[in-house]
C-alpha cells in the first residue's frame, strides 16, 4: 500500500443550520476561516500528501489557492449530499492515489483535530481492512422523546459512541461503498455507514472531545475560545 494518505474536505454544504450569510465553513476563527483551520490540521501531518476539496457549483468564497502548509491543495465540485462530494474528491485525486491508499474524510467546519488523535487514526486504518473513525464514547444519559415531548424512555449508553472526523479508509472499498448505497437510494450520514452497508466494521478510535463541529453559534463561540488560548492541537503549526 501506498504511504502517502490523501484528505477529502466536503465543504459544498450551505449550513443552513447555523445560518447567516456565508457558509459556517468560511466563518473566521483567530485570523483564518473553519475551512484553513480545517486544512492546516490535516496537512502538518508528514503522511499526509495533500488535499481535495470538495465545492458547490457556486461557491464565492473560495481563494483558489493551490497549496497549503507546503502541499497540493486541489478543488473540485461537489454535490448535493455529503457521500456525492465525497465521491467527487475521490475521482479527482492524483492518478498515482490507488485504490489501497488511505485517505482521510474530514469536516470542513471542524477546526480542533489533534496531531496526536491524527497519528493515531492513520495507524489504526493502516491496519485493519476495514478503516477507522475518529469517535468518542457516550457519557451522557440519553432519553428516548416521546411524541408529546415528554421522555418515553432511558436509553442504555453503553456501547455508543460519537462519530467524529476524520474519518479513514481504503480508497477503493470507500468509493464502491459510496455508490452502492446511492444506488440502492440510501443516504448515508458519515462515511462508515457506507461501509457498515456492505458488511464492514471499521475501527473506533477515541479522539478528544473538543474535536468539535461547528453547528451553532454556540459551538462558534467555543471554538474560538479554545482556538484563542492557543489550543489548536494540530493546527498550531500552521503557516
Amino acid at each position: 500500500m501506498n504511504d502517502a494518505v490523501w484528505a477529502i474536505v466536503p465543504a459544498a454544504g450551505r449550513g443552513s443550520r447555523f445560518g447567516g450569510d456565508r457558509p459556517k465553513q468560511y466563518l473566521e476563527v483567530a485570523g483564518r476561516t473553519l475551512l484553513e483551520h480545517a486544512l492546516d490540521a490535516l496537512l502538518v501531518h508528514p503522511r499526509v500528501a495533500g488535499a481535495v476539496v470538495a465545492l458547490s457549483a457556486d461557491d464565492a468564497y473560495w481563494p483558489g489557492e493551490a497549496a497549503r502548509q507546503g502541499k497540493p491543495v486541489l478543488a473540485c465540485v461537489g454535490g448535493g449530499e455529503r457521500a456525492d462530494s465525497v465521491l467527487a474528491a475521490l475521482d479527482a485525486l492524483p492518478a498515482d492515489v490507488g485504490d489501497s491508499s488511505l485517505v482521510l474524510v474530514h469536516d470542513a467546519a471542524r477546526p480542533n483535530l489533534r496531531l496526536d488523535d491524527l497519528d493515531r487514526l492513520i495507524a489504526a486504518a493502516g491496519a485493519h481492512a476495514d478503516g477507522a473513525i475518529l469517535a468518542a464514547p457516550v457519557r451522557d444519559t440519553l432519553k428516548r422523546a416521546a411524541a408529546d415531548g415528554g421522555i418515553a424512555s432511558t436509553e442504555p449508553r453503553e456501547s455508543l459512541w460519537r462519530a467524529m472526523t476524520p474519518q479513514a479508509f481504503r480508497r477503493g472499498p470507500l468509493a464502491s461503498a459510496l455508490r452502492a448505497a446511492r444506488g440502492d437510494g440510501v443516504v448515508v450520514t458519515d462515511e462508515a455507514m457506507a461501509i457498515e452497508r456492505l458488511g464492514g466494521r471499521p475501527r473506533l478510535v477515541e479522539g478528544r472531545e473538543d474535536n468539535l463541529k461547528v453547528t451553532t453559534p454556540a459551538d462558534h463561540a467555543l471554538v474560538e475560545f479554545l482556538l484563542a488560548r492557543g489550543d489548536r492541537g494540530a493546527s498550531e503549526r500552521s503557516t
